[in-house]
């Protein structure tokens, strides 16, 4: 698997990578073995840093792994998490809670 990476709106990617602009295109890439790129924002389809992180998180559900934002750290965050809750990343921290 690919690792996730996390790009600067004006960052130059891979020219092998593919840049999807909707959820089933970022399938229909993933199947095809292709290394996708999205750009969150454009998916959100509306403004705010709440809606670019939720379209984030959808496409690295999706199997996206490239995202070009101008958020980086939170949606680093936002992808990490949607991995550990897809099962494809260990948690960074676990706790047990005891009552």
């Amino acid at each position: 698997m690919t690792a996730l990476t996390v790009l600067a709106p004006a960052d130059k990617g891979d020219p092998a990578w593919a840049e999807a602009g909707s959820i089933a295109e970022i399938e229909e890439l993933v199947r095809a073995g292709r290394t996708v790129v999205v750009t969150p924002a454009d998916l959100a389809g509306q403004d705010g840093e709440a809606a670019e992180l939720a379209a984030a998180s959808v496409c690295a559900w999706a199997g996206a792994r490239v995202f070009r934002t101008s958020r980086p750290d939170q949606v680093q965050l936002a992808v990490e998490m949607t991995e550990s809750l897809a099962g494809r990343r260990p948690p960074t921290l676990t706790r047990r809670g005891l009552a």
